[in-house]
């Protein structure tokens, strides 16, 4: 009788690794072409995205050539028009080229200086919305990080600062003492409101674009990167942010 339950325990047991190893293969055979197609994938990006830097590189440096012997102020203007436009390829370029690299785990840190990344996306910002007045101060202070993220977060954070800036048309962009900050003198809000804005897709005002689900990977990049995030707002008077960083990383 004991033979029997053994011999029992012993079947059931060969019969379960059976079922197992059946299941590990048939996963098997299902999950590789899914990552064969994955890489595929990623390989055909890569290529894709180093042949549209020719074109671009291309169209620049001949936008710039013909601007030196134009003449007339629609002439030029036309021309100034595919430069801007030749910039805004670029950006997305840029922003492929750093989605690639983060889903490869490709290192992505490096040196810059913040006061130049400031200056360049307020640039940007400004012919976005040539109605805001940004009053820019700034010093000199070097990072060590992701520095597309990181603009990506500062485009975010102004972005909405403009949004919710309400009648004022001001936006103060400081940066001193290793602290960046973007102040506005819109709507502002509330300390209740203030508890929500991470929250995925919460908007102070959902009859305007901004906040949503930007903060929430605003603050994901923060917490990644060890900067210490502050708001500071109250109804009609606007909002402070704050990102403190880290005297140099690396």
């Amino acid at each position: 009788m004991v033979m029997n339950i053994e011999n029992y325990l012993l079947l059931g047991l060969i019969v379960f690794l059976l079922v197992l190893l059946s299941a590990f293969f048939i996963s098997k055979l299902a999950v590789d072409p899914l990552e064969e197609y994955v890489k595929n994938l990623q390989n055909l990006s890569k290529e894709t995205l180093h042949e549209l830097n020719l074109p671009i590189s291309t169209i620049t440096a001949n936008t710039q050539m013909l601007q030196k012997n134009l003449q007339g102020d629609k002439n030029f203007k036309r021309v100034m028009r595919i430069e801007n436009a030749c910039k805004m390829l670029q950006q997305r370029y840029n922003e492929l080229d750093y989605l690639i690299k983060m889903q490869t785990k490709q290192v992505i840190k490096e040196h810059f200086f913040l006061d130049d990344l400031v200056r360049e996306r307020v640039a940007f910002l400004q012919k976005i919305y040539p109605h805001i007045n940004f009053n820019v101060v700034l010093t000199k202070n070097e990072l060590f990080m992701d520095k597309i993220g990181l603009s990506k977060v500062i485009d975010n954070l102004i972005d909405n600062g403009v949004k919710y800036s309400g009648d004022s048309k001001v936006i103060d962009i400081v940066l001193q003492n290793n602290t960046l900050l973007i102040k506005d003198y819109g709507i502002g809000m509330n300390e209740v409101q203030l508890l929500e804005i991470f929250d995925n897709y919460y908007q102070v005002n959902r009859d305007m674009q901004g906040f949503g689900i930007g903060l929430t990977m605003v603050k994901r990049f923060c917490d990644e990167n060890s900067i210490e995030l502050i708001f500071d707002s109250s109804p009609n008077v606007g909002t402070n942010v704050k990102l403190k960083f880290k005297k140099i990383q690396g």
